[in-house]
């Protein structure tokens, strides 16, 4: 099923660049990781990113100075690891579904920020969730998380067609053809926003 959900995201995207393929950047940022990501996950950020999808979400890609996911990964773990949960918080303790003591991120027995939007949502990879099968966390941007045992081409998919899978009310569905804008690569650029084909929606 996660080819199949790959190839329905492909299509809605379109046409893929492949600007910035680089095997040896994964290689690089899993070795720093310690953890091999999705293959879905690399093989969409590769065909796409650095960009912008439908206004909210952002993909940055490993093999680019700017936009670089690397570079996101430490800072937003940095970020979050700043943060001192009160007793019973965050709500969905990702702790629970992971058998951690504690809450740790940019790791392999935690959680890995790989894309957020602009409304405050961050999703995060999870290698030890779904009971070591890896799943996502998706944390809405007002410190609830939620658990998806989905591929990230799953979760995407459902993301496009509106589902509800940032958690309760998150919905962000847009009818018509998929928007994507690349990130500007350099001071003053302003990529054109361009559309995947007609979706039928």
């Amino acid at each position: 099923m996660n080819g199949s959900y790959l190839a329905r995201v492909l299509d809605m995207l379109g046409e893929p660049s492949w600007r910035y393929r680089a095997p040896e950047a994964w290689r690089k940022l899993e070795s720093d990781l310690g953890v091999v990501l999705p293959a879905d996950y690399k093989e969409i950020v590769d065909a796409y990113a650095p960009v912008h999808i439908n206004g909210h979400l952002h993909l940055s890609h490993p093999a680019t100075e700017r936009w670089n996911l690397g570079e996101r990964i430490r800072r937003t773990s940095e970020a979050w690891s700043q943060i001192e949960w009160d007793e019973g918080e965050p709500a969905g303790d990702p702790r629970v579904s992971l058998g951690v003591p504690d809450l740790v991120f940019g790791a392999k027995d935690g959680l890995i920020p790989i894309a957020g939007t602009d409304r405050g949502e961050e999703i995060f990879y999870a290698p030890g969730g779904g009971k070591g099968t890896g799943s996502l966390f998706i944390e809405n941007g007002e410190g609830e998380f939620f658990e998806y045992s989905f591929s990230f081409a799953e979760w995407l998919y459902l993301w496009l067609v509106g589902e509800e899978v940032t958690g309760p009310g998150g919905s962000a569905f847009y009818p018509g053809p998929v928007a994507l804008r690349d990130l500007p690569m350099a001071p003053g650029e302003r990529p054109e926003t361009r559309y995947g084909p007609p979706r039928g929606m």
